[in-house]
């Protein structure tokens, strides 16, 4: 549902906006798109992670709130760095435009958190509301005439605020936020872990919205506004795998904190094979729909040469998603960091150089490339951190034949020290 609302969207601006203010568009929706993962980073991700591992309601209400009291900072801070980026395109876009991603990212947090505890279908009605509220909205802001674009993203914003208070009407509860002494001290501990995971998103930032960032800034927006509206058109597949994550990586977590390594491979392999079968079927039927496609971004541009390139990268995307999900359950970020960082480093660079000798149609080149590097390289490191946690799963059952393995039963040994200090007991 949010997909087809920001699809919908797109297609609807890509027609009736000329290139600039298209490209102004969706380089605000790359904005958003970069705040959620480090929203995800910092706070969700994690927060799924302790969440669904955690042994009794007392601990996950700590972990719920204490992560939500980070969700509200990061978000704010997020906003405020689309201010500043917008700020050419006049106040009221910038103001409107960071609500907008602030919102987005609060309501992202809240909606993997109800994920996490198994709240389903409050997420999905918090999702409805949403994508409902926001497509009357939106219909009514690009209806009023003009340029929409502020309009738009006031009533994105409210949307998104709408969502996130039915999500927590439905469950019954505000949200709760800890900033006492006990939160802030479990938090500041785990952060020195985290940092690891925010260079990793960084990275990944680059390496994925890389091209976004140097075509605009060296070619112009309207330049990049085909590549923008290709991408849109593979955007759901992304999406969609985001969604899976919400769903299967508090499983994963139950399982790493078991040691049952070959369920972990199953299930990796199992939904690796569907979103594979999946990004080939909509792939196909995207590029056999592309001369229907009429927009003024699209005149004159190769869109089955974009079209292909951009397809290959969503694929590279969906199909290292499940080896990404194992090696942040395992808390294995510094392999993720080194991993984006080498990969961002290869696109970018054979980014930079097509935009120096070629048209910008070809930049997508250089980012599929990265999204290989990427895809080979995860799949080689959560192999390598499966078979330690194999290792470690018998010596761990000779440490209980022998009484020597931890009195509380609820220590897992892939929970962090510092949650056994602070919370163990």
């Amino acid at each position: 549902m949010q997909s087809g609302l920001h699809f919908a969207l797109n297609i609807v601006l890509m027609h009736l906006l000329p290139a600039r203010d298209y490209g102004v568009f969706a380089i605000t929706l790359v904005m958003g798109g970069i705040g959620l993962t480090y929203t995800r980073a910092l706070t969700a991700m994690p927060a799924s992670i302790y969440v669904g591992r955690s042994r009794n309601a007392v601990r996950a209400k700590f972990y719920e709130s204490t992560f939500a009291a980070a969700a509200i900072v990061v978000s704010g801070l997020i906003a405020l760095v689309v201010v500043a980026l917008l700020s050419a395109d006049g106040p009221t876009s910038a103001l409107a435009g960071a609500g907008f991603v602030g919102l987005w990212c609060a309501r992202s947090h809240l909606r993997t958190v109800h994920f996490a505890f198994g709240r389903y279908r409050i997420a999905t009605v918090g999702d409805l509301a949403f994508a409902t509220s926001g497509g009357v909205l939106s219909a009514l802001a690009v209806s009023r005439g003009g340029n929409p674009i502020a309009g738009v993203f006031l009533a994105l914003a409210l949307a998104n605020f709408l969502g996130s208070a039915t999500m927590q009407l439905l469950a019954g509860e505000t949200i709760r936020t800890r900033f006492d002494r006990r939160a802030r001290s479990f938090y500041a501990r785990l952060l020195r872990r985290l940092s690891w995971s925010v260079f990793s998103v960084t990275t990944a930032n680059l390496q994925g919205q890389g091209i976004s960032l140097l075509v605009v800034g060296l070619a112009g927006p309207a330049a990049y506004a085909p590549i923008a509206a290709m991408l849109v058109i593979f955007a759901p597949l992304r999406i969609a795998a985001t969604a899976l994550v919400n769903l299967i990586q508090p499983e994963m977590s139950k399982l790493a904190a078991k040691g049952d390594v070959e369920e972990i491979r199953n299930l990796s392999r199992k939904w690796t094979l569907i979103l594979g079968i999946v990004g080939l079927v909509y792939g196909g039927a995207a590029i056999a729909l592309l001369p229907l496609m009429k927009s003024p971004s699209l005149e004159g541009a190769p869109i089955y040469f974009i079209g292909v390139f951009a397809w290959l990268i969503y694929m590279m995307s969906l199909l290292y998603i499940s080896p990404r999900m194992i090696l942040e359950v395992l808390m294995k970020f510094r392999p993720i960091a080194a991993i984006t960082a080498a990969a961002a480093l290869v696109g970018m660079g054979v980014i930079a150089l097509i935009l120096e000798f070629a048209s910008a149609s070809w930049a997508l080149a250089g980012a599929s490339l990265g999204e290989a590097i990427v895809f080979v390289a995860a799949w080689v490191a959560a192999t390598r951190g499966l078979r330690t946690l194999a290792a470690q799963k018998p010596r761990r059952a000779t440490q209980k034949q022998s009484g020597n393995a931890p009195a509380n039963n609820n220590q897992r040994p892939f929970v962090p020290l510092m949650l056994k200090s602070r919370l163990g007991s």
